[in-house]
């Protein structure tokens, strides 16, 4: 894949945080949790297409976040710390249940999400 494509890449992930911040913003928790999932997925797809030229076709932060540890590991504090894995845990969730699930996100669990992404999981992946 070209730097161009990894390029269009990363931005379409900070355009998904950004979307989620406006949808918290207006009340519309379900796909702001999906958007905080997407923009992980790709950041972590986005580090790996930089580092080793390609990353595996999966939907799982769990196994991205593997991969990119290759390089770093640090970013297994995402996974070895059990508060940070229930985060993780919960965007995959976020994944299926607001696309196909009846179930309603509140606020206050999409906030927190959202303050996981931003002060934990981003500068994890930054880093690397």
């Amino acid at each position: 894949m070209s730097f161009e494509e990894a390029e269009i890449i990363r931005r379409r992930a900070h355009a998904f945080l950004r979307n989620a911040e406006h949808l918290i913003e207006v009340g519309d928790y379900d796909i702001a949790a999906f958007s905080l999932e997407q923009y992980c997925q790709l950041i972590l797809k986005y580090k790996l297409l930089i580092k080793k030229g390609t990353y595996p076709r999966t939907h799982s932060l769990r196994r991205l976040i593997r991969e990119l540890s290759t390089y770093n590991k640090d970013v297994l504090r995402l996974l070895d710390d059990v508060r940070n894995l229930h985060y993780i845990a919960r965007l995959e969730e976020a994944y299926i249940s607001s696309r196909y699930l009846p179930i309603i996100y509140e606020e206050s669990e999409v906030r927190d999400l959202l303050r996981f992404v931003k002060e934990v999981f981003r500068p994890l992946i930054e880093g690397v």
